[in-house]
């Protein structure tokens, strides 16, 4: 009971954080005169994938390798079937021309860059699957061209919307600064802990907590942002903010996760990169079913069917 109020209280201290680092520093950005734009991809981008950077880099630290993997492929895998399940029923998402050719064939390509870093065995053939320091190298610069691709879309079209930067004095901005990073210090290393305190009392592996847990709590900003733009009807804000998120997991968070300490695969995990690989699949497809480019309810339905299907053998496993 104490580990999952220690839980909870994690993924509380590591989203109010998240949200206080990022107000703060856009305020901050905005008295220095740094576009609006710069701000929305970069420090607001990067807020809302602080959950599991902050997570995975303390389990990297610890060398909890299940949990690294586990919470980026459960994130991953809940933002497409979880999230933008949830959000096409409440709404149909519509798809913009940049997210159906570029974004969402870039996440696949993400989650087939992952597969492909993590069979060691089959392809050099080595003893043991690893995700190296040289795969994280290469996961960063993979990164590095989505954020090139991120400015030069802005620099080239109209943005739909802009970031809204709340007004605060320079000391205020300064002390929630710091005030945000220490929310997440503490709840990382809180969700980290009483995590495997879980896993070690329920018999479960560190990848199934990761997978589910500790994935759905830091992909909590993603389901809340989705949720608030479907019902505004902003829904090019819900898809694209899954998209992205699940492009920046994988190259960002997996790629620094694996450049602490490189993550060792277990056989199991396979089954995750797959299910990874087929919701970004399965979603590629539902673009182009029925009359528009868009994701109607009852193909939200399947998604979520899926993800609960997912749940119930991981917890039955």
């Amino acid at each position: 009971m104490l580990d999952i109020l220690l839980l909870l209280s994690g993924f509380i201290a590591l989203i109010f954080g998240a949200d206080k680092l990022v107000d703060a520093a856009s305020a901050l950005a905005a008295k220095f005169g740094i576009p609006n734009i710069v701000i929305g991809l970069t420090i607001v981008a990067f807020g809302t994938s602080a959950p599991e950077l902050v997570v995975n880099v303390i389990a990297a630290v610890n060398n909890n390798a299940e949990m690294v993997l586990g919470n980026v492929l459960g994130s991953n895998i809940f933002n497409v079937l979880g999230i933008l399940g949830i959000s096409a029923i409440i709404y149909p998402l519509a798809v913009k021309t940049n997210t159906t050719w570029y974004e969402i064939p870039l996440s696949l390509l993400a989650a087939f860059v992952v597969f492909i870093t993590a069979i060691d065995v089959f392809l050099n053939k080595e003893f043991t699957n690893i995700i190296s320091r040289s795969d994280a190298i290469l996961l960063l610069l993979f990164f590095t061209i989505f954020l090139v691709y991120n400015i030069a879309i802005s620099k080239s079209e109209v943005a739909d919307e802009k970031v809204e930067i709340k007004k605060q004095k320079t000391f205020t901005a300064v002390l929630f600064l710091f005030v945000g990073l220490a929310g997440l210090v503490i709840g990382g290393q809180l969700i980290v802990s009483s995590a495997t305190s879980i896993a070690l009392s329920f018999g479960l592996s560190e990848r199934v907590i990761g997978l589910t847990i500790v994935s759905i709590g830091t992909s909590l900003p993603e389901l809340a942002t989705s949720i608030v733009a479907v019902r505004k009807k902003n829904v090019d804000i819900a898809i694209g903010n899954v998209v992205g998120s699940n492009i920046f997991n994988i190259f960002f968070v997996l790629g620094v996760s694996a450049f602490i300490t490189p993550v060792v695969v277990a056989s199991a995990s396979f089954i995750d990169i797959g299910m990874n690989i087929a919701s970004g699949i399965l979603l590629f497809l539902f673009v182009f079913t029925g009359k528009y480019r868009r994701i109607d309810r009852w193909e939200g339905i399947i998604l979520l069917s899926f993800y609960i299907g997912y749940l119930t053998y991981l917890i039955g496993f």
